[in-house]
């Protein structure tokens, strides 16, 4: 048989124990209302440069399928990339950081690539911060739109959407400089 003593000092116990978590459960959520009244809309332009050819690229073929070389898409074909992101069009505009992932062309239909690669800033205001893309590219369409899925530094926690649009390519070298204009919700 159970002593009522003990059974009581129990009781007691779990009482004590969920006051204190729901206690700071409530202050977590208003820590997160907080926050949520802090969120900030960050909105910048910077031009990725993909080189692929030539004797320093900044892009480097790692996979492609048996039929890419024959594929009108170039399907199967993986890329990876450490691009210059500048501030302007041309490479002697400044510096802003490095675009580093890689895409891949995964349609069988048209030049659509996947893309996975973090922005990350080297210098100015952004500096030491970075932002993740991740989407589709149809690289033959004027606008095309992929969603940024997170953050480091200025944009922990963030979320929104680039929009890139092609500025120059060279159809012999493959070369390709692509404005992105990036909007960034964010803590």
């Amino acid at each position: 048989m159970v002593k009522p003593l003990p059974l009581l000092l129990l009781l007691l116990t779990i009482n004590t124990t969920t006051s204190s978590s729901s206690s700071s459960s409530s202050s977590s959520s208003s820590e997160k209302l907080k926050r949520v009244k802090n969120k900030k809309l960050t909105h910048f332009t910077e031009y990725w440069h993909d080189i692929v050819s030539g004797p320093n690229p900044s892009g480097a073929m790692v996979a492609q399928a048996p039929t890419t070389n024959t594929s009108t898409t170039s399907f199967g074909l993986v890329r990876i990339i450490d691009n210059p992101l500048t501030k302007g069009p041309t490479m002697s505009s400044d510096l802003l950081g490095r675009a580093q992932g890689f895409y891949a062309f995964t349609s069988l239909e048209s030049v659509g690539l996947f893309m996975a690669m973090n922005f990350i800033f080297t210098s100015g205001k952004y500096n030491g911060s970075t932002v993740t893309i991740l989407g589709r590219d149809e690289i033959f369409t004027d606008v095309r739109e992929m969603p940024v899925i997170g953050g480091s530094g200025l944009f922990r926690w963030a979320q929104g959407y680039a929009q890139a649009r092609t500025s120059i390519v060279n159809m012999t070298t493959h070369d390709a400089v692509v404005k992105y204009d990036v909007h960034v919700m964010h803590y």
